[in-house]
């Protein structure tokens, strides 16, 4: 079986990558993270442009049907550029959910301004610390009203719209969404260790809510919309721990002590060796993440998990490393490698944390050798 993308889809990232070297300069994610901007609005209306935000949307809903194969390889561009943008709470989630569990009135109405980047959605699930869990959603929401609090929310303080974990009147799971913008929300901006993505805590004060499709979809359909979520965060992770192995090696080629690059050491050659075989491992564990996500499989659970145990695992290495690699200098602020480091520890933890997503991995495994 051949899990290798396209020749068109590498035509894609290609093209990805090459427009986001451009726009996309550690500077302008600089200007994000000291505060003179919540997000990059100039990259955002050119990704739009391009139909990156529409991609896995079918052209019948306003999309550019790349399909979700074609997400995952624009997931990876935007993770090595570490765009400061809302991709992620906007595309793999908010977009999704209505994909997955909306009616059609309620794709017509909003996937083709969110494929044109005319809205932005986010994703409220958590509303403290801790892992994903049908316990963590305590939020409620009786005759279309919505009350409880939500946080971190991603990007909450740049969507126009929510995609809301709440419980109905009889305690059954679901996704709402509500307007930002409306009456009976109050957004309070969070610091975390990346400032350059966004973070705030909403709170919903009987805020007018609208269930996704015609009923409750439960715990489990939102732990299938977190699976798909957790494939697309891998390719965003590989891309990143990427980036950070070519800043390591080109750092190691160009630098010199006692009259020779640094690279000829062998402890700097064994820690960019190390980068490499965890980052070909994820890459291998994320491709067949694209395949069940792009083709509905059974092995969605078992593909996301590894998929994004083995990511969040590179990506720390990597991150790490090229800040080592680098030495005294890695550690400045002038230095870019920091920028990877906060995004390496921000998306380990979004949508669950390695040891969560560890129990998952272990919890498939068992069901299937009890089966």
């Amino acid at each position: 079986m051949n899990f290798d993308f396209s020749d068109e889809l590498k035509q894609l990232r290609d093209e990805a990558n090459r427009m986001l070297r451009e726009q996309c300069p550690p500077k302008a994610v600089r200007r994000v993270l000291d505060g003179a901007a919540r997000y990059d609005a100039p990259l955002w209306r050119q990704i739009g442009e391009l139909g990156w935000l529409g991609a896995g949307i079918p052209e019948e809903y306003g999309g550019s049907g790349l399909g979700r194969e074609g997400l995952c390889v624009l997931a990876e561009e935007v993770g090595r550029a570490l765009a400061p943008v809302p991709f992620s709470s906007s595309v793999y989630l908010a977009t999704e959910a209505i994909m997955e569990l909306g009616n059609d009135t309620q794709k017509q109405a909003w996937l083709p301004l969110l494929a044109g980047g005319k809205l932005i959605g986010t994703f409220a699930l958590a509303e403290d610390a801790g892992n994903p869990s049908a316990g963590q959603v305590r939020a409620e929401v009786s005759r279309g009203r919505i009350t409880g609090a939500k946080l971190p929310v991603p990007n909450g303080n740049i969507a126009d719209f929510a995609v809301v974990a709440a419980r109905d009147v009889a305690g059954t799971p679901g996704l709402y969404h509500v307007e930002l913008k409306g009456p009976g929300v109050e957004r309070r901006s969070l610091r975390t260790i990346d400032p350059s993505c966004d973070h705030a805590k909403l709170v919903f004060n009987n805020a007018p809510a609208v269930l996704l499709g015609a009923s409750a979809c439960g715990w489990a359909g939102i732990k299938r919309l977190l699976d798909r979520a957790a494939v697309l965060v891998a390719f965003e992770q590989l891309g990143g721990a990427q980036a950070c192995l070519d800043m390591a090696k080109n750092y190691a080629m160009e630098r010199y002590a006692f009259g020779r690059p640094i690279g000829s050491f062998q402890a700097i050659k064994h820690k960019l060796a190390d980068i490499f075989v965890a980052i070909e491992l994820a890459r291998s564990n994320a491709y067949y993440g694209a395949w069940a996500i792009s083709t509905d499989a059974v092995e969605l659970p078992l593909a996301a998990a590894t998929a994004r145990i083995s990511a969040t695992d590179a990506y720390h290495l990597a991150s790490k490393e090229n800040i080592q690699t680098h030495g005294g200098m890695g550690c400045t602020w002038e230095f870019d490698c920091h920028l990877y480091y906060r995004r390496a520890k921000l998306l380990g933890l979004t949508l669950g944390s390695a040891p969560y997503w560890r129990g998952q991995l272990l919890a498939e495994l068992d069901m299937r050798h009890a089966a």
